[in-house]
């Protein structure tokens, strides 16, 4: 359903080093800069970036946006997440772990990027 997603930094570099590593927790290589300063990650199924917003104002994040990133388990996760905060993430929202709803059990793992914005690392355990 999605091509891409990108959002806003205003500190490039510290963005960078923190997606680089918790990017690579799912063996998605380093982030390349392109000629306008922005950062992508690629990967078979999509691709991440951050940018510093074009219209010169300072990045805000979502208030009630999250980005989830897929993952193979809690271990993936639990790297996922303790790489994050090793790298000027911020955890919320819950401990990581495995909840259940409605819908079935999944692991899920909050942080907060260095720009602010939410995301999370989700999978969906077998039923």
């Amino acid at each position: 359903m999605f091509s891409h997603i990108m959002v806003g930094a205003d500190d490039l570099e510290a963005s960078k080093k923190f997606y680089d590593a918790l990017l690579g927790t799912l063996g998605i290589p380093a982030g390349y800069a392109d000629d306008k300063g922005r950062v992508f990650w690629m990967a078979p199924t999509g691709t991440f970036a951050i940018s510093k917003p074009i219209n010169g104002q300072p990045a805000t994040c979502a208030n009630g946006g999250t980005v989830g990133f897929a993952v193979d388990g809690p271990a993936q996760g639990d790297a996922w997440h303790a790489a994050g905060v090793a790298n000027g993430g911020t955890a919320c929202e819950d401990a990581p772990g495995i909840r259940t709803a409605p819908t079935g059990s999944m692991y899920l793992a909050y942080l907060r990027d260095p720009s602010g914005n939410k995301i999370c690392a989700l999978h969906r355990m077998a039923s």
